[in-house]
């Protein structure tokens, strides 16, 4: 017999979907939302809600929004010129963060990871290229963000084939010691990187 009623294990269930999240974790989650007063787990509700109703995916650079195009294609005062290449709509952020960056995005929304059944076809690198043809010259550089395993080696250099006899110039983030790291604690490849990436003092 279930002592649980209906609505806990349910709630728990679908918590347990989420990534990083053990049933441990969602059942913790799920007793903290019953304690809770009334109002704010009716907040949280309303957050999901309006996740799916009022955000969406910019049909040119494919990160999140809440209007189509996106803010960042919308803003005249960027360099049009200059996409970088993401996985994801998080990465936007940290680069956004730096207050660095004037360009464009495009968000891939992945990686090719065959292992995991997933291709080329799964990301949006066929938009890339056909956002690029139909620039007509106007882009000048695409600069590739992926993350620095495999994965993401793995996809930058199928995005640059794709490019290969163009007049586009591809870049890539440099790769080296964080600040603050330890030279012990470095792998070799990022060693390496940070040798080859060094700079005038």
């Amino acid at each position: 017999m279930n002592v649980t009623p209906a609505p806990v294990t349910k709630l728990i269930d679908e918590f347990s979907r989420l990534p990083g999240i053990g049933p441990k974790t969602a059942s913790r989650l799920t007793f903290y939302l019953l304690r809770n007063p009334a109002e704010r787990t009716l907040a949280l509700a309303e957050a999901l809600r309006e996740l799916h109703d009022k955000v969406l995916f910019c049909s040119r650079c494919f990160n999140i929004a809440e209007s189509d195009p996106c803010p960042i294609c919308s803003d005249e005062n960027r360099d049009h010129a200059i996409i970088c290449v993401v996985e994801e709509p998080l990465d936007v952020l940290a680069i956004e963060r730096t207050r660095d960056f004037r360009g464009l995005y495009h968000v891939l929304h992945g990686v090719i990871a065959p292992t995991e059944g997933i291709g080329p076809e799964e990301l949006k690198i066929a938009e890339l290229v056909e956002r690029v043809r139909a620039s007509q010259s106007e882009i000048r550089e695409i600069i590739i963000a992926t993350n620095p395993n495999l994965e993401g080696e793995a996809t930058a250099r199928y995005i640059s084939r794709q490019f290969e006899g163009s007049a586009v110039k591809m870049t890539s983030l440099a790769r080296g010691l964080p600040i603050g790291g330890d030279l012990e604690y470095a792998d070799e490849i990022t060693l390496s990187r940070a040798l080859s990436g060094r700079s005038e003092i």
